[in-house]
């Protein structure tokens, strides 16, 4: 017998001659599969507006700014506004955190909306469908639907009360937050797309104003721009006033009573707007008397902080009993069960020039009493999940119904209450996408992720911030923003970074080309689960295979 040499040019694993090991199929032996996933990102979920901000960012990422931006436009129309003044839950939300810290999301939407401004960039609306839409209330809510509904080819019919458009964004929040030029450029843009606006125009009958303008559906957005009051005894010897009422004063540029020892009464956003205004406007002095303790007031910890170094004093845990002249009396408060505030039986005073209440607002209803059965609750209109109220044709939304009063919150209320309307004028119903799975940091592998601190927007200093209104926080340059988009960790989507292709064992991953991502080919795959626990955005799942 002849002795024979068998001569193997390659080792198995790596070659596909006859009878090696790549033509083994071992699929068989697993006993769960992988497979790729879209999950959500919890910045998206935690966005009161709905945006899909893990997409822009990849746009402002490759350095696409004007696509980032419109990517944003899809979701809300007010980005450099929102820039400034939402509190960015979506931050809070950020997976980043647990590496470093998290991304700058609304300073890179603050970047964007800028950029639009300057490069004059626009949204074109469809053809028109001939439907006309009435809008009460220019506020962020109002002005949200009118751009979507704009955008679907429909007129659209805006009236409200106030000279000027912008709700409580310009009423309510001082200029040093909102450049007012920012927030006039934004509507204008809205405005260009065919959407009129009628100022000084209430409506006091919503039914006669949509019969006699012909139009098929109203929108309701007035807000809540009525002050609570509390029940405080005062002899009337200094001026005891509302909180909307001196922002709306300082807006307008008439005279306020912010003059002297000025106290405040609460712990809110709006009540520290006031506090910062009053130094800006040369008071002596600002106090905030807050029932709550410190870590308990519900105005942003930033907001605080920056009111602190201003020079307004802040006075917890006490509430406001009586104001005899000049003197305020307070009645100290403890900490109790589940944080809530308790009398003590225990006073002090202080001394005070005006004392200002912010402690919160209410919606005017005047105008809905003659709609027969709409249904209002403790103030609230009530909606369905489409934003309709119990009156056919007419929907409702922001600070109006039941929810988070935020200026984001209002913004998403006007594209889910546009959708819903453009779907009823069509006579079908919207239906939402299904949302995935929340991409929560256990499913990353942040190892892969290399350290990037975050980038902060530069500040105004102590001084130059009290002396006038000039806006307190800067701006990224195109440079720091997009070094910011790209600390983005894509959670839960597949980037295409190649690990599951370079890091599979058995050559079971196909790459489909650059933005098509890559598939499994489970003939050869044993299902080791190495891909999914190396993926570092958590887009691979395994889940148990099929009997």
């Amino acid at each position: 017998m002849t002795d024979q040499t068998i001569t193997q040019s390659k080792p198995f694993a790596v070659t596909l001659d006859v009878g090696t090991s790549l033509l083994n199929k071992t699929g068989s032996w697993r006993t769960e599969r992988p497979v790729y996933v879209d999950r959500l990102p919890p910045c998206n979920n935690a966005c009161p507006a709905g945006e899909n901000i893990q997409s822009w960012l990849g746009r402002a990422e490759e350095g696409d700014y004007e696509a980032a931006w419109r990517a944003i436009m899809d979701d809300n129309p007010l980005p450099a506004v929102m820039g400034r003044v939402c509190y960015h839950p979506c931050e809070g939300a950020c997976n980043r955190a647990e590496l470093d810290q998290a991304v700058g999301i609304n300073s890179i939407e603050r970047f964007l909306g800028d950029q639009a401004l300057k490069n004059d960039w626009a949204v074109e609306p469809d053809a028109s469908t001939g439907k006309k839409v009435l809008i009460i209330g220019a506020g962020p809510c109002g002005l949200s639907a009118a751009h979507h509904l704009a955008r679907f080819g429909h007129s659209v019919t805006i009236h409200d009360a106030n000279p000027q458009a912008g709700g409580m964004t310009r009423y309510g929040i001082p200029k040093y937050r909102l450049p007012r030029e920012k927030l006039r450029a934004e509507v204008a843009r809205i405005e260009n797309m065919g959407v009129t606006i009628h100022y000084e125009s209430r409506i006091d009958d919503v039914l006669e104003a949509k019969s006699s303008g012909g139009f098929e559906a109203v929108l309701l957005a007035t807000g809540a721009q009525l002050p609570r009051r509390a029940d405080i005894d005062s002899d009337g010897q200094i001026p005891l006033v509302e909180a909307v009422t001196v922002l709306r004063d300082t807006e307008l540029d008439n005279p306020t009573a912010l003059k002297g020892n000025v106290v405040v009464y609460g712990g809110g956003n709006t009540a520290v707007d006031v506090a910062r205004t009053a130094i800006r406007l040369g008071a002596p002095s600002a106090t905030l008397v807050v029932i709550e303790d410190r870590q308990d007031m519900p105005a942003h910890r930033f907001e605080i902080d920056e009111a602190v170094e201003e020079g307004v004093k802040i006075v917890n845990l006490r509430s406001i009993k009586k104001i005899n002249g000049s003197t305020v009396t307070l009645e100290k408060m403890v900490r109790g069960e589940n944080r809530s505030p308790q009398p003590t039986g225990e006073y002090e005073t202080i001394e005070a020039s005006v004392v200002v209440e912010a402690i919160g607002q209410s919606t005017d209803i005047g105008a809905l009493n003659n709609i027969d059965g709409l249904v209002v609750n403790g103030g609230s209109v009530q909606v369905d999940p489409s934003m309709k109220t119990s009156v056919e044709g007419i929907f409702a939304g922001g600070d109006m119904v039941p929810s988070a009063r935020t200026v984001t919150t209002a913004i998403g209320h006007g594209k889910k209450a546009a959708r819903n309307i453009d779907a009823w004028l069509g006579e079908t119903a919207y239906q939402p996408a299904e949302k995935h799975e929340i991409a929560e940091a256990s499913k990353l592998n942040t190892w892969y992720y290399s350290d990037a601190p975050r980038t902060i927007r530069p500040m105004l200093d102590v001084v130059r911030r009290t002396s006038g209104f000039a806006e307190v926080v800067g701006d990224l340059t195109a440079d720091n923003a997009l070094f910011e988009a790209r600390r983005c960790m894509s959670c839960g989507n597949c980037f295409e970074c190649d690990n599951c292709y370079g890091i599979c064992p058995d050559n079971a991953v196909t790459k489909l080309g650059p933005g098509n991502r890559f598939e499994f080919k489970y003939d050869y795959c044993k299902g080791c689960g190495i891909c999914a626990s190396e993926c570092p955005c958590g887009a691979i799942k395994l889940v148990p295979e099929e009997i």
